[in-house]
Parts: C-alpha cells; sequence; structure tokens
C-alpha cells in the first residue's frame, strides 16, 4: 500500500515539474525571434518600400527574399522547436511525391516549446497572412497591379506553412492521422506510420 502511494506522489510531482516547464516563458529564444523576424521586417519593407526605394524589382527581390528565407525558417527550424510539428515532401520508392505531415508526441522530458511559444508560433503564423491578403484587396482596390505579384507570392509561400501545420494539428490532437491514404484512394504501407511520432501521409 505504501509503495502505491509513493507512485502516486511521484506522479504528481513529475506533472508539477512539467506544467512548471510548460509555464516558463521562452525556452527558445533564436527560434521564437526568427519565427517573427523575417516576416515582419517584410511586411514593413512592403509598406515603406515606396519612400525607401524608387526600384520595384529591388523591393520585389528583398520582400520574396524575406519571405523565402521565412518559408525556411519555420518549415525546418521553428516548427519543430516551438511546438513540435514538421512536415515535408518526399518521393517514394515508386517515384510517387508523398506529403508527410507529423506531430511529435508530448512527453515530460520533450523539447518542445512552452505555451508562450505556442502562441508566438500561432499567432505569427495566423496574422501575418491575413495581413497579405489584407493588401491584396488594397492593391486590387487601389489598382497597383504591379504589387498584386508581390502580394500573391507572399500569401502563397504564407499560406503554404499554415496549411502544412494545420494538417499536423489535427493530426496530432487525437493521437492518430486525420488520413493515411493517398489522393488517389490507395492505401500507404503502416510501416511509414510505425515510428513514435504520429505521421499523416497523403501524395499528391
Amino acid at each position: 500500500m505504501a509503495d502505491a502511494t509513493e507512485d502516486v506522489e511521484l506522479d504528481f510531482a513529475a506533472d508539477e515539474q512539467e506544467r512548471a516547464r510548460r509555464s516558463a516563458v521562452i525556452r527558445h529564444p533564436v527560434a521564437s525571434f526568427f519565427h517573427l523576424f523575417f516576416r515582419v521586417v517584410a511586411i514593413v519593407v512592403y509598406l515603406l518600400c515606396e519612400w525607401i526605394s524608387k526600384s520595384f524589382a529591388s523591393c520585389f527581390v528583398l520582400i520574396i527574399a524575406l519571405l523565402s528565407f521565412d518559408f525556411w525558417s519555420v518549415k525546418n527550424v521553428t516548427g519543430r522547436l516551438l511546438v513540435g510539428l514538421r512536415w515535408w515532401n518526399q518521393i517514394d520508392e515508386d517515384g510517387k511525391s508523398l506529403w508527410v505531415f507529423e506531430a511529435k508526441k508530448k512527453s515530460r522530458n520533450s523539447n518542445t516549446g512552452t505555451e508562450a511559444e505556442e502562441r508566438i508560433f500561432w499567432l505569427g503564423l495566423i496574422i501575418c497572412p491575413l495581413i497579405w491578403t489584407f493588401f491584396f484587396f488594397t492593391s486590387l482596390f487601389s489598382l497597383k497591379i504591379k504589387w498584386l505579384s508581390v502580394v500573391v507570392a507572399s500569401i502563397s509561400l504564407q499560406a503554404a506553412n499554415l496549411y502544412g501545420y494545420l494538417r499536423c494539428k489535427a493530426g496530432g490532437q487525437d493521437g492518430h492521422p486525420p488520413d493515411n491514404r493517398s489522393f488517389t484512394g490507395q492505401q500507404l504501407p503502416q510501416h511509414t506510420l510505425s515510428r513514435q511520432d504520429k505521421k499523416c501521409v497523403s501524395a499528391s
């Protein structure tokens, strides 16, 4: 009886430690900074571009370069560190293109971000594409047609990460991937889902 009581006490202590770890402010300051840096700077450059440069080509290249750095860092670094999610494309043995959406199982020893970092991640991921959508309509209604190409490219880059991480999130909530079939209806081999992390794989 005493042993059972000790086990319960140890479990409660571990839960308290996990809650304290999760409630910590910032565990990955560099990743949190760069999660917002490139996308915020791209928006600022877009707003001030007509004042700081007369060359549309220079502004276009600078904004797309910033958002390309943002796309890479969010897709490959900040998503994995801050929320334990990642997605990518791979080619299988038959030459088919497969999209993989993965959510890391949360454990007491996991190295994922805190609650504050999760809020930073999702707010940055959602709000910035909405801002670019607003820019799309303002450019359209003000007949700034040349800027539409910048805005459409920006929306495409940021919406791709948003969609990918929403797919990862949807597959990680109930412990099962939402869809493990390809778009053509073929069942994927189950050994692709046999790792500790949960996967959602679909072919396109």
